[in-house]
């Protein structure tokens, strides 16, 4: 039975979304008014606790969902075709990140005119992380050292590698198997009750994430470089709109509607810079809109590593600001190359702390050294900018999983449509482990 059935419509001031935006205006404003408080790391530690908490079940819940989806599936062959298709849409729509980004760094030219220079010792420790980033080393570390280990390091890929052999196990077993594919299904109510839980400590979490931003780098933070912030959140926005929305449209619904759908996760990311924040809730809102487990299991883990369509438009919109702002102009070819390589380093660095601006190092050393010291001109506002990344690429993958619903054929429109039109309340992932 859903809220709006029953009639019972939560006050304003329960919904999670309300929440979460008070908390972040309250954190801006200690920020700003006592920064030497917001410092302290009991502040700090209110958003990171918040993440760590998200992170801690991350794992068993991709595990939970991958392995009951493609247990509960006859054909083994559908798993290879559903992972074929996401990587196939993954590879498009972030080549047509990368190249927004490169065309509005050359119109707009955020970079031009800079005065500021460079300091080089401060990005030593990101171009050491970038240089132990090999394609090898990242295919290898798909695979775990062993099963324990892949959960107890949370690592995406590699929980989903065994999750995706232990799924075909269950397949072959057939009836004999059903009772372990009940236990995981039973598992996986249990740890979205968890979730249930932990999402409501996300106004405490969004709060002192954004509290402490503010008190250490300044509301001036956001004023020294405001240009580049702001061509990446109107990049970002414009991504948003048009490609996924035009793509929205192809298959069938609103990117606006889908936005609403998901605000909650949104603000999550929004109070926390982290889109794994999000991860579990938003896979289960895509349950409730229609999407097949199946298609949430595979597409949404493996879209946290391959279609970083935020980080895309980072990565090309950044390594040009910066070759404009240190004068060192970059021909047709070397853009090109740019995306080459940025293609691949953003998905080596999938997993680690301030991907981001790792990838964003791998990317200046493979194509122009003499920018690496560059990087310095953006260190201080990268905080300010991973928020918009998290946003954007916690977006693309939510779309990401509809359309590839869409495209195999297992998209339930009628679900589709009463979620994004608001006929069922999906404000609380409780809701639907309570009534459903």
């Amino acid at each position: 039975m859903s809220i709006a059935a029953s009639g019972a419509k939560k006050p304003l001031f329960q919904r999670l979304y309300v929440q979460v935006l008070v908390a972040v205006a309250l954190g801006i404003v200690v920020g700003w008014l006592s920064p030497e408080f917001a410092k302290n790391d009991w502040i700090k530690g209110l958003g990171d606790g918040f993440v760590k908490l998200i992170k801690m079940v991350i794992a068993p819940i991709i595990f939970c969902t991958v392995v009951s989806g493609i247990a509960h599936i006859s054909d083994a062959r559908k798993v290879g075709r559903v992972g074929v298709k996401a990587l196939v849409y993954f590879e498009i729509v972030s080549t047509f990140a990368l190249i927004i980004g490169l065309l509005v760094a050359n119109i707009v030219q955020p970079g031009a005119g800079f005065s500021g220079k460079p300091d080089a010792n401060a990005v030593a420790g990101f171009l050491k992380q970038a240089g132990e980033m090999k394609a090898s080393d990242f295919v290898l570390n798909i695979i775990p050292d062993s099963v324990v280990g892949a959960f107890a390091k949370g690592d995406v890929l590699q929980v989903l590698l065994f999750a995706v052999l232990f799924g075909f196990s269950l397949m072959a077993l057939g009836e004999k198997g059903h009772s372990v594919r009940r236990l995981v299904d039973d598992m996986a109510h249990a740890v979205f009750g968890v979730i249930a839980i932990i999402v409501k400590a996300a106004p405490i979490g969004a709060f002192g994430a954004m509290a402490f931003t503010i008190g250490r780098y300044g509301p001036q933070a956001l004023g020294n470089l405001a240009g580049l912030i702001a061509t990446f959140y109107l990049t970002a926005f414009l991504f948003v709109v048009v490609v996924l929305g035009i793509i929205a449209r192809i298959a069938g619904f609103s990117i606006f509607k889908f936005i609403a759908y998901i605000k909650d996760e949104l603000l999550i990311v929004l109070g926390t810079s982290s889109s794994e924040s999000a991860l579990p809730q938003l896979m289960e809102k895509l349950e409730r809109l229609g999407c097949s487990k199946p298609v949430v299991g595979l597409v949404v883990p493996t879209g946290y590593s391959f279609n970083l369509d935020g980080t895309n438009i980072y990565m090309t919109l950044a390594t040009l600001f910066i070759a404009q702002a240190l004068n060192v102009p970059l021909s047709f070819n070397e853009q090109l190359i740019i995306l080459g390589v940025a293609m691949l380093t953003s998905k080596g660095a999938s997993g680690i702390t301030g991907a981001g601006f790792i990838t964003l190092a791998a990317t200046l050393a493979a194509i122009r050294p003499e920018l690496v010291p560059g990087m310095a001109i953006v260190l201080g506002i990268d905080k300010f900018m991973s928020e918009c990344r998290a946003l954007t690429n916690l977006t693309g993958n939510g779309v990401a999983c509809v359309v590839v619903s869409w495209w195999e054929g297992e998209l339930d429109r009628a679900k589709l449509t009463r979620g994004l039109n608001r006929e069922i309340d999906p404000s609380d992932v409780q809701t639907a482990i309570t009534t459903g």
